[in-house]
């Protein structure tokens, strides 16, 4: 194999440069995140039962729902949340890790229609809604009014009709949810002693609102077939949904015998409300619209977060006056600055590499040729990732690190193994094929070896296995590939470019015989050394003995977490009072927590929505969140805002 590519430089060369330019797109494409996708697949059924106890709703909805969910494939388990404050059940139906979240979906789906027609009508009509589950927010966005010319109600609705459905189609967003006063509604507020008083209930009520606020074809005039001579056709518009609250207050009720009528404005106050009094938004301190966007499972997360900030960038210029918004948390920028040191990390061991290569093999023709090895093999390892499904992530690119001191080995063992050959009087090209039939099968037996020892973390199961199989598994793909270039590319140069070593008399060829004497005189002492331990063999072992001990004690030491704690730049906190406290009560309370968050040294936004527990994902009056964004790394030096 290597003979064909000595005696073929140029082929060689193809093949590396085809690995590189294929490797550069696929980096384009991959997905970008933190962590590989370790969480178990969650699939997320909402329903709605306006008016409803959290009992009512989970004897009546929830439990049709749990009763024909039992049994899908790969299910782990599953839980329903039902919220009296909205009528809202939320279920969470938990997958094994190793499932596909497509198939789970459709699953889900099939199941919770077998399950409709056992549920209220109510609930049908709201609707019912299935989708992938994701438990944190991709972004918050905050819309507020600087001046106060326009509440949080308004701004609410505003992002309902303006924002909520172009979020919803930028490429690797799966959700949006706007937490604030939310949407404009007609409300009716009755008077019960009204209602007593004309024995009307409140079911006739909602029947004359639905029988009289109605879309009305009318149809047309002077359509075919039509009498000759007709010239025109128009389509009659007839009135259709009632858009006023005077419009709303002049629907009948009830018809008397006497010629009375009795009109919604008799029985109820009408006026132009919000849909949903049970939340409220403010960013540091001010109301606003409180806007969170999730990410769509799988997607580029960095390329999502850009898409949302050119969009709202579009959206700002039609904003009304004195409505602005503000990116108050951005997940991705951890994501971001993480990858950016990893990145720089990579370049500084590439610079140490080559320096240490140039100071033991002491030519820039030997220490070129694993240089141009380490990219080829690096980026070459991209090209696999989207057959393992892999992602460009934390773990990956720590495995690169790793790997660029595996990879450069096979290269330097060429190159010092036809240099060998080339000082006994042999060509470039004679010594390049004289060593590849010597070293050939160890570069392959070194390979094998340190893929068997990173290739097993595959089959690790669960959460765990997810974790490390992306860092192992990138290690034994770019030894792989040295291994291939180790054959191909590296003998090729080898044969180019190497020439006889020429006796120099300069201040560098002063400071490497320095340092082969220093290195020399190492090696005779490393040696004197594991003499004395070979032959007190009962030292080297107390030695290894003590070590192990002193490994073992100090890990019942360390502190222990599945993840490394790091520094993201934002934090959640959540916010519970006793239970029945009312909106007003975790308001009031939300309001000191914000002012002791503003006037804390290194916060920059403070986002809070009353109302809604980020525990549970439901609206309960006595919880609140907030999402707490810090200053830029480069901006927390001091200890205080750490």
């Amino acid at each position: 194999m290597s003979k064909f590519f000595i005696n073929r430089p140029i082929v060689a060369m193809v093949i590396s440069l085809l690995m590189v330019i294929i490797g550069v797109v696929t980096i384009v494409q991959l997905p970008v995140s933190q962590f590989p996708a370790i969480a178990p697949p969650e699939v997320q059924i909402r329903a709605t039962y306006v008016g409803a106890d959290a009992q009512t709703i989970e004897q009546s909805v929830a439990t049709p729902i749990e009763q024909q969910m039992s049994g899908v494939d790969n299910l782990n388990y599953m839980y329903s949340l039902n919220a009296a404050g909205n009528g809202q059940m939320t279920m969470i139906v938990n997958f094994d890790v190793k499932s596909d979240p497509n198939i789970d979906l459709m699953l889900t789906q099939m199941r919770q229609t077998q399950a409709a027609s056992q549920l209220p009508q109510d609930v049908t009509n709201f609707g019912v809604t299935v989708q992938k589950s994701v438990t944190a927010p991709l972004m918050v966005m905050g819309l507020y009014s600087p001046k106060g010319t326009y509440d949080s109600k308004f701004l609410a609705n505003y992002s309902y009709i303006n924002l909520n459905d172009q979020l919803t189609r930028v490429p690797g967003i799966g959700n949006v949810q706007v937490f604030g006063a939310g949407q404009y509604a007609m409300r009716l507020w009755i008077k019960p002693d009204q209602l007593a008083k004309l024995g009307i209930t409140v079911t006739e009520i909602v029947s004359a609102i639905q029988a009289q606020n109605t879309v009305n074809p009318a149809g047309q005039v002077g359509g075919s077939p039509s009498p000759k001579g007709q010239e025109y056709t128009y389509s009659v518009r007839a009135q259709g949904r009632l858009t006023s609250p005077e419009e709303f207050g002049d629907i009948v009720v009830r018809e008397l015998p006497n010629g009375g009528i009795v009109r919604v404005r008799d029985v109820a106050r009408i006026e132009l409300g919000a849909q949903d009094y049970t939340l409220s938004g403010r960013i540091n301190g001010k109301p606003g619209a409180i806007i969170a966007v999730y990410q769509l499972p799988g997607t580029n997360a960095v390329d999502a977060a850009k898409g949302v900030r050119k969009l709202m960038e579009e959206a700002k210029k039609r904003f009304p006056q004195d409505v602005e918004y503000v990116v108050s948390l951005d997940t991705t920028e951890s994501v971001t600055e993480g990858i950016r040191d990893i990145v720089i990390t990579i370049g500084i061991a590439i610079v140490l590499v080559t320096i240490v290569v140039y100071l033991f093999l002491q030519g820039w023709r030997a220490t070129l040729i694993p240089l141009l090895a380490v990219p080829v093999s690096l980026i070459g390892t991209f090209i696999l990732f989207p057959v393992f499904g892999f992602s460009i992530n934390t773990l990956s690119l720590f495995g690169l690190v790793l790997a660029i001191g595996l990879v450069v080995d096979d290269a330097i063992v060429v190159v010092e193994a036809v240099e060998r050959h080339m000082e006994e009087g042999m060509a470039p090209k004679q010594a390049a094929l004289k060593a590849m039939e010597e070293i050939s099968g160890p570069v392959i037996g070194i390979a094998l070896v340190l893929s068997a020892v990173f290739v097993p973390t595959v089959f690790i199961p669960g959460i765990t296995g997810r974790l490390y199989q992306q860092f192992a598994v990138t290690i034994a793909i770019s030894v792989i590939l040295s291994a291939f270039n180790a054959l191909t590319l590296s003998p090729a140069l080898s044969a180019l470019l190497l020439k006889p070593k020429q006796e120099s008399h300069g201040l560098l060829r002063r400071f490497f015989n320095w340092f082969n004497r220093m290195f020399e005189r190492t090696t005779h002492g490393y040696i004197r050394w594991s003499g004395v331990l070979i032959r007190k063999s009962a030292i080297a072992f107390f030695i290894l003995v003590a070590a192990g001990l002193g490994g073992l004690f100090f890990s019942t030491k360390v502190p222990v977490s599945f993840l490394p704690g790091e520094d993201q730049g934002y934090m959640f906190m959540h916010l519970q009072l006793p239970n029945a406290s009312s909106l007003e009560r975790t308001e009031a309370a939300a309001a000191k927590v914000e002012e002791i968050l503003m006037h804390t040294p290194g916060v920059k936004y403070t986002t809070t929505v009353a109302g809604f527990s980020l525990l549970s994902f439901v609206s309960i009056p006595y919880t609140g969140l907030f999402f707490v964004t810090l200053d830029d790394w480069k901006d927390r030096t001091s200890r205080e805002k750490q």
